[in-house]
């Protein structure tokens, strides 16, 4: 596992003229799980969606597969977002649309499928996150862990090379956060890469390849779990997870 996928070379991002990030530089491999911790207001969601484009950088570059993002060339920056898929806290479903036709519609108007070569794919997808049988129900029909795995197997469906998820369980009861980390923990198991910004400790020290702990916009360390969360280790990644132990997270 040695290619790298994606490239995030010296992003720097202010708001209201207040810095955000700064500075962020990371590569991740064909199959690697990276993933970004820290305090909150750490900038790991802005990051992801720089990244992504959602929010324009200030300066910097993303690389996917070698290929430098050009910004200003909106064919060009569509055919990237199709490719890095992403997956937010809030499921941004659409509530008058079933699971099927939420998985299926990208595939339709981005990826100019038929309706029926869309349904069969989505429906696929909807089984590979353990949903063929909610497939026809609606939103407000769905627990919220189901409706972040409808979110999940709309992503899937484009194919990506690359998924970003934001926080994904954070928006859940406690009980439901184990159905969409088993997706998840499936996924890294069977080579998806991705990067992930998540409280999830255990998770992380379990599944990432990688850890990046970001503070004040700025990524502080990287590194193996193994390392940064060993015990007696003296990492500033080992301290917050102390701290959130010793606040309940």
């Amino acid at each position: 596992m040695t290619e790298d996928v994606l490239q995030v070379s010296h992003i720097s991002k202010q708001l209201g003229g207040k810095p955000i990030l700064q500075d962020c530089s990371f590569t991740v491999k064909r199959g690697e799980l990276k993933v970004l911790i820290g305090p909150s207001g750490a900038g790991k969601s802005t990051l992801l969606q720089c990244i992504n484009c959602l929010i324009p950088p200030d300066s910097g570059d993303v690389w996917l597969e070698g290929q430098k993002l050009d910004r200003a060339d909106k064919a060009h920056l569509c055919a990237f977002r199709a490719q890095v898929g992403m997956i937010f806290q809030d499921f941004n479903l659409f509530d008058h649309l079933t699971a099927v036709e939420n998985v299926a519609i990208a595939l339709r108007k981005v990826r100019g499928m038929s309706r029926k070569d869309a349904t069969d794919r989505a429906l696929e997808e909807l089984g590979r996150v353990g949903l063929a049988r909610r497939s026809q129900l609606y939103p407000a029909q769905l627990s919220g862990g189901q409706k972040q795995r409808v979110a999940m197997a709309r992503a899937l469906a484009m194919d990506p090379k690359v998924i970003l998820l934001d926080e994904p369980t954070s928006a859940l009861d406690p009980e439901l956060v184990g159905e969409v980390l088993a997706v998840i923990r499936d996924l890294a198991q069977n080579g998806m890469t991705m990067i992930m910004a998540t409280h999830q400790m255990d998770f992380a020290r379990a599944l990432a390849h990688e850890i990046l702990f970001m503070e004040r916009g700025r990524i502080i360390e990287q590194g193996a779990p193994e390392t940064l969360l060993a015990e007696g280790s003296n990492t500033r990644t080992r301290d917050f997870c102390c701290r959130l132990l010793e606040m309940g997270a």
